[in-house]
């Protein structure tokens, strides 16, 4: 071996001793890991996708006891929860209270009609009323019951002419007021009473002549071809005594359809009758919706009761009022107009108001009374405000707002809307009955229109099925003695004088 050799191999161990004695890097320590028996892989950092099995190793391992065994269990497991599920949802439904099915309601049940007897009274004329629309569909009014307006001299059948509009306003302008008021949701009735100005609706006291008939029928039968939706006759009694009262039933309800959305409605007005007088003129005239004057009539809380009580199976048929059997205001029977306005909103059948009714408005004086209107604006600045004037301002503001918040209760309560009836407490100058349709909130309405206070203790029949609780919430008092949200008990409630209250308690099964 030459001595340039020797030199190249020595200088290749000592470079091999090297590294060892310098500072151990990344390189160096994985060399000396190697060269202690240990090797570092370094991974690669490219992201590894797992591809699962294949196919044929599915199949492979999906036939083995194991996995069948465990797939059956599976199976019955799921049909067996699947089972037991729909068996929990029959169970639930048989046990469910059955819902009591809703009545057939027309558009005559759904809220209160709205009496505008003499239209120059009320708007000066029949073009004044499409202004007037948007204040009337806030008292949740369902329908307008207008006129009389027709032509006939006072008891004079030779000058009746039912398809004329003597002072109120023109056809055209009717036409109006009937596409603006359905529109919002407002029906539309005429009253077709013939002789309005005299003394006997019909001309007669007893049978209404065939040829007064006719004439009215004819007169239905153009109005209802308008757009009118239905219409109104005083003398109830009188009419249907004749042999040709057929023909006017006929002339409205003949052409109804069980395709008709909207039926038409024939209204008529009975006076001076007993309860069971009138419940027998309901069953036997056909008529849609008869109005009488039986609160006028029975002024006692017992009569008045006992008239409920006679006539609530009848409720979709019945109309009750207080003055608007004769065209009247509330203000001509009474004063009290907050207690009033509860008890016809919440009485088993349809509550007919006269227009004013709802702010209060004075009969006394002119004949008719002219309606008030822009009570909400307040005085402009200027001479000294009239307190007197003020205060019935005011006053006729806090009626119109508590009737909107009881009508607009009655139309979204099935309770007081369609709802059982069943009396609580009577007495001479106060009543209580309670509302209650299926499974929502019952509905106890109490009155007293005596002139001191009235303790009432609230009870039902064993007969009637129902239970009352101990307590119930004031929904609603005319009077502060009572306050909204509290807390009564039902066998020991006292009213002041005037005072009418809703009472309100859940469903329980």
């Amino acid at each position: 071996m030459s001595k340039d050799t020797e030199i190249d191999l020595k200088e290749v161990e000592l470079n091999e001793l090297d590294p060892e004695k310098q500072p151990m890097t990344g390189d160096g320590q994985a060399a000396a890991a190697e060269k202690n028996g240990s090797v570092k892989v370094k991974v690669p950092e490219e992201e590894v996708t797992f591809t699962g099995l294949s196919k044929d190793q599915l199949m492979k391992v999906a036939g083995t006891p194991g996995w069948v065994r465990t797939r059956w269990v599976l199976l019955v497991l799921f049909w067996l929860g699947w089972v037991g599920m729909l068996a929990g949802a029959i169970v639930i439904i048989v046990q469910a209270p059955r819902c009591k099915p809703i009545p057939e309601m027309n558009w005559w049940n759904e809220g209160p009609l709205y009496q505008i007897s003499d239209v120059e009274a009320f708007s000066d004329g029949l073009e004044g009323i499409e202004g007037k629309l948007d204040e009337i569909n806030q008292l949740k009014v369902k329908g307008l019951v207008l006129g009389p307006f027709h032509t006939v001299q006072e008891d004079n059948p030779l000058t009746l002419s039912l398809q004329k509009i003597e002072t109120a306003g023109t056809v055209e302008e009717l036409k109006v007021v009937l596409e603006k008021a359905h529109k919002k949701g407002i029906s539309v009735a005429l009253d077709l009473t013939p002789n309005y100005k005299g003394k006997h609706s019909w001309f007669s006291a007893s049978i209404a002549d065939s040829e007064v008939i006719d004439k009215v029928k004819a007169a239905a039968e153009y109005w209802l071809g308008l757009g009118v939706d239905g219409i109104k006759i005083s003398g109830l009694s009188v009419a249907s005594n004749s042999g040709d009262w057929s023909k006017l039933k006929e002339a409205v309800m003949g052409n109804r359809t069980d395709e008709d959305t909207k039926k038409k409605a024939l209204i008529g007005v009975a006076e001076n009758i007993s309860a069971e007088e009138l419940s027998l003129l309901i069953n036997t005239t056909g008529a849609d919706l008869v109005l009488s004057n039986l609160l006028s009539q029975k002024s006692g809380g017992k009569e008045r009761i006992q008239a409920m009580d006679v006539l609530n199976s009848q409720q979709r048929s019945l109309g009750w009022g207080l003055g608007a059997a004769t065209k009247a205001q509330l203000s001509k029977t009474t004063g009290m107009f907050r207690l009033y306005q509860l008890l016809l909103l919440t009485m088993p059948g349809t509550p007919v108001f006269t227009y004013g009714d709802e702010i209060g408005l004075s009969a006394q004086g002119a004949w008719p009374p002219k309606m008030v209107w822009g009570i909400e604006k307040e005085p402009t600045d200027g001479p000294a405000v009239n307190e007197t004037a003020e205060a019935e301002r005011k006053e006729r503001i806090a009626v119109k707002k508590w009737f909107k918040t009881v009508s607009e209760l009655r139309g979204k309560e099935r309770s007081l809307l369609h709802g059982d009836y069943y009396s609580l407490y009577s007495s001479n100058s106060s009543l209580a009955f309670l509302r209650l349709w299926d499974q929502s909130d019952r509905y106890i309405t109490a009155v007293n229109w005596g002139s001191s206070p009235e303790k009432l203790t609230l009870t039902l029949k064993p007969t009637d099925g129902v239970e009352l609780p101990e307590t119930a919430t004031v929904k609603l008092s005319s009077h502060s003695t009572l306050k909204a949200e509290s807390i009564v008990r039902l066998d020991d409630i006292t009213l002041e004088s005037g005072q009418g209250v809703m009472l309100q308690f859940p469903y329980s099964a």
